[in-house]
Parts: C-alpha cells; structure tokens; sequence
C-alpha cells in the first residue's frame, strides 16, 4: 500500500482544514486507517484511527471534539477534518495503514506516508 497525504497549509488559529490521503492498491478497504503527527523538536504523536469500514474510531485527547476521521472506501482515500484548530496543532501530519492488529493508541501500523504540513498561526 502506497500512501500520500495532502491537503495542509497555514491557518489562523480557530480555522479548518481538511487533509486526505489517497491510497494505492485494491484491498485499501481491508486496512485500518491512521493520522499521525509530528510536532518540530517532538516525537511522533497518534492522532486518530479508523477501522477497515469506518464503524470503529479512536482520538487523542488532544484531539477529541475537534478533529473527525473518516474514510472513502470507494476512492481509497481517508480524511482528517480539523476545526477549532490551535497554534499546538502545527506539525507535519502523516496517514499510516494498518494490515493486522492494531490498537486505540495508533500501535500497529504497518506502512507509512509522506506527510503534509500543518502550521496554525496565533
């Protein structure tokens, strides 16, 4: 599975944006769907996870009530929709894909995409 993220940019703080990740391959709809994000000077955070169908979703706290996962099965794409976002949200976001097992926290994840940057001015 190849994987490649868009859709970041910059905006003001209090703004959206809405990222994608298009995915190659044919059992797209078989994988559970990740974003991830690395902040400058951090370490690589979970964001969100969805299952293979879209029935089952998990959030970071950080997150949660703000940011919505979803997924296009049909067009082999997920999505991130970011609202209320903070100058705390700038970093580079990455979308992962897991074959196997996989838990709340994002663990699991078995390929990986270029990331897209987000940067969320004050």
């Amino acid at each position: 599975v190849q994987l490649q993220a868009s859709g970041g940019g910059l905006v003001q703080a209090g703004g959206s944006l809405r990222l994608s990740c298009a995915a190659s391959g044919r059992t797209f709809s078989s994988y559970a769907m990740g974003w991830f994000r690395q902040a400058p000077g951090k370490e690589r955070e979970f964001v969100a996870i969805i299952s293979w169908n879209g029935g089952i979703t998990y959030y970071a706290d950080s997150v949660k009530g703000r940011f919505t996962i979803s997924r296009d099965n049909a067009k082999n794409t997920v999505y991130l929709q970011m609202n209320s976002l903070k100058p705390e949200d700038t970093a580079v976001y990455y979308c992962a894909a897991a074959g196997g097992r996989w838990t709340k926290n994002g663990d699991g994840m078995d390929y990986w995409g270029k990331g897209t940057l987000v940067t969320v001015s004050s």
